[in-house]
């Protein structure tokens, strides 16, 4: 068997005999056909057990449990730390001169800013008794407020978290840092008042419990590091299918350039990559990081509530959405994600160009109607107005808070408010739903007469149904990328609409 190399472009292409040729098509059309059946059928081809499917549903009742043990802290009793001189700390800053004449319209104003600080000692706060006002400086609550820009108080307490007591373990023993912040930067009438808490968790000192009670904080780490081994191991076998998968398209790119002289489509490639491996993937990375500082939280070294419960939410999630993949094997299952797949492209282009209509509507509220409507004082607030709008929530009340100072405004809110509702519910959400609506309809049609054929399915199917394909474009109905069927100097696309 005489077997010589030349190149194709790029491409490395052997000369091989036909009855070697066929031996590989053979073999390849078999590692194609297992790689493409659902877990089921490759159980019963080759007695393979579905792993990945068994570790998902493993990890489903696992990082929902884990997540469900990951509670938020309520503290029945605290105090202010023994020893600790400082109660409270009450600090203004001001501008450093300020005078303002509104009667004859003249004003003076030294923009360099000034900070005051005041401490109240523990047994000035804990008193029964009104304040000695002399041993505390009254002069530094007189305010003045056209030249105040904030006041911040501040102060840490001490507590005790007891819920653990359900659960056999040690009460925990935090430390808060409080503030309290009255903003008056905009020095528009009104301060904004903000609330602030940071914990901190440390070794309870000086502890006693009787009973029995024990704690059991080793149980839920072995728990943590099973739920981590069983992630790992996910994330391993996921990674060896993709892995596995880019060979075999590899295998099937040279293969089908050697024998039928066509390079395949993208569409054909990009089925080799399973995006929900990709996915579960994700996940697993998420909820192993997320358990680990589940852990150092256990172990009192860290107090990162909110980046372990989102990563550990946020892989809760994916891991429900990544079991639909298995539901997908079954036709009465999966015309929801063949729906969002055939849809996605035509979604993500009309929502490109209804977002620059959203966005000129968010700036122009906001430049317009910022200093008449408090939700339209910033760039944030004005979009999630304008979204809850399109929505149909909070009208009247958009409308109703304008203040009427100026008759021009007002008319143009209304014609503002009224042609963006008008715009985007009747025009631009109803549209929306229509893409929607019509790849379902033709996921339908194409469930009860069949999908277009691309070369990767005709290849499966036989030699003849190959060359028979070669030439045919698909149907376009469904939002697909397919390829034009040419020489094999060509790769050309087209967009299906």
């Amino acid at each position: 068997m005489n077997i010589s190399m030349k190149c194709v472009g790029n491409v490395p292409v052997r000369r091989t005999s036909m009855a070697q040729l066929d031996r590989e098509e053979n073999i390849l059309k078999e590692d194609l056909k297992f790689y493409f059946m659902n877990p089921c059928d490759k159980y019963r081809a080759r007695h393979q057990i579905p792993w990945k499917l068994l570790l998902q549903v493993l990890k489903i009742v696992m990082v929902t449990t884990q997540y469900r043990r990951l509670k938020e802290i309520s503290l029945g009793t605290v105090a202010y730390e023994r020893g600790e001189k400082r109660g409270l700390k009450v600090c203004k800053q001001h501008y450093h001169q300020d005078s303002i004449h509104p009667s004859n319209d003249t004003f003076y104003i030294d923009p360099n800013v000034e900070t005051e600080c005041l401490h109240l000692q523990h047994e000035v706060l804990a008193s029964k008794q009104p304040p000695n006002m002399s041993a505390i400086n009254s002069t530094f609550f007189y305010l003045e407020l056209y030249r105040l820009i904030k006041v911040e108080i501040s102060f840490k307490l001490k507590g005790i978290d007891l819920q653990t007591m359900r659960v056999r373990e040690l009460p925990d023993c935090y430390v808060f840092h409080n503030r309290i912040i009255f903003n008056n930067q905009a020095h528009s009438g009104k301060i904004k008042l903000f609330f602030e808490s940071e914990a901190s968790v440390q070794d309870c000192k000086d502890w006693h419990i009787s009973g029995c009670t024990q704690k059991n904080t080793h149980y839920i780490l072995l728990f943590d590091g099973f739920v981590i081994l069983t992630c790992l191991a996910s994330l391993i076998l996921c990674t060896r299918s993709i892995v596995l998968a880019i060979k075999l398209q590899k295998r099937f790119v040279n293969f089908f350039f050697e024998r039928y002289k066509r390079h395949i489509c993208s569409s054909d490639k990009l089925e080799f990559i399973n995006g929900w491996y990709v996915l579960v993937i994700i996940s697993d990375l998420m909820t192993i990081v997320g358990s680990i500082m589940k852990m150092e939280i256990k172990a009192k070294n860290m107090t990162s509530y909110d980046v372990c419960s989102l990563l550990l939410g946020t892989s809760t999630l994916l891991v429900w959405v990544g079991v639909i993949r298995y539901l997908g094997y079954f036709q009465k299952y999966n015309v929801l994600i063949l729906t969002m797949q055939a849809s996605l492209p035509k979604v993500l282009r009309f929502c490109c160009c209804a977002g620059m209509i959203y966005f000129g509507y968010i700036f122009c509220g906001w430049i317009v109607l910022g200093p008449y409507h408090e939700k339209f004082e910033d760039l944030n607030t004005v979009a999630e107005c304008l979204f809850s709008l399109v929505n149909g929530d909070d009208m009247f009340a958009t409308f109703a808070e304008i203040r009427r100072k100026s008759t021009l405004v007002w008319l143009f809110s209304r014609v503002y408010l009224y042609s963006f509702i008008s715009l985007f519910i009747y025009m631009v959400l109803s549209l929306f739903i229509v893409l929607i609506t019509d790849s379902y309809e033709t996921i339908k049609k194409y469930q009860q007469n069949g999908f277009p054929s691309t070369d990767l399915h005709e290849f499966l199917r036989g030699n003849d149904a190959v060359a028979q394909h070669s030439g045919k474009k698909p149907d376009n109905a469904v939002t697909l990328i397919c390829c034009c069927r040419r020489p094999a100097a060509e790769d050309d696309f087209i967009l299906i609409n």
